[in-house]
């Protein structure tokens, strides 16, 4: 019981941290990182499973860079611990696709292409890997074509969220995160076996 007494005043303190944060303390957000650093290492590290082997971000570097950019947002109102979390992958996925970019720049003319494997995704039609920049620029395009599966994409996919814990982050129905999960894999794949054609 003391440990969902604990749990419980945990959610209230984000929760009481992000409204503070939201109002202009900014304190807030230095008091809050302790209460999320473990979750963000844990969205961080599913993150780095689904990059190229020998990534050299580690999940610490991805939780501090991305907290960074989290704590220069101004005008976010904050729903709470999972619309947080939401929007930190979104910063995750931001930093990795930066830093595959300049990875690549600095190349200067080597191979231009990071492989993930499509864990969670059905597999492509050869069985391998994809692309991840590749990747990157499909979830671009389903974000103009449905926000809230490029959401559900980021959250299940990348960040491996469950489909109850993808509901409550964006305040919607499982049986919406369902459908419109399945929809966004199927359309994800085509685009992703279209695009390495």
């Amino acid at each position: 019981m003391a440990e969902e007494d604990r749990s419980a005043r945990s959610l209230q303190d984000v929760t009481t941290l992000l409204h503070r944060w939201e109002q202009g303390d900014a304190r807030a957000a230095d008091e809050l990182l302790p209460l999320v650093y473990a979750e963000l290492r844990r969205q961080a590290r599913s993150f780095l499973r689904r990059e190229r082997a020998g990534h050299t971000l580690e999940p610490t570097a991805l939780v501090h860079e991305a907290y960074l950019r989290l704590v220069r947002q101004h005008d976010v109102a904050w729903a709470g611990r999972s619309h947080f979390h939401a929007i930190a992958a979104q910063a995750m996925r931001r930093v990795l696709i930066d830093h595959g970019r300049q990875r690549h720049a600095a190349k200067r003319g080597g191979l231009a292409h990071e492989r993930v494997t499509l864990a969670g995704l059905a597999a492509p039609a050869d069985g391998g890997d994809v692309d991840a920049d590749l990747l990157h620029r499909a979830l671009d395009r389903l974000e103009t074509l449905d926000a809230r599966q490029a959401r559900i994409v980021e959250l299940r996919f990348l960040t491996g969220l469950s489909v109850e814990e993808t509901a409550a982050a964006l305040g919607i129905s499982v049986a919406t995160v369902k459908r419109d999960w399945a929809t966004a894999r199927l359309w994800l794949l085509r685009e992703l076996q279209r695009g390495g054609a």
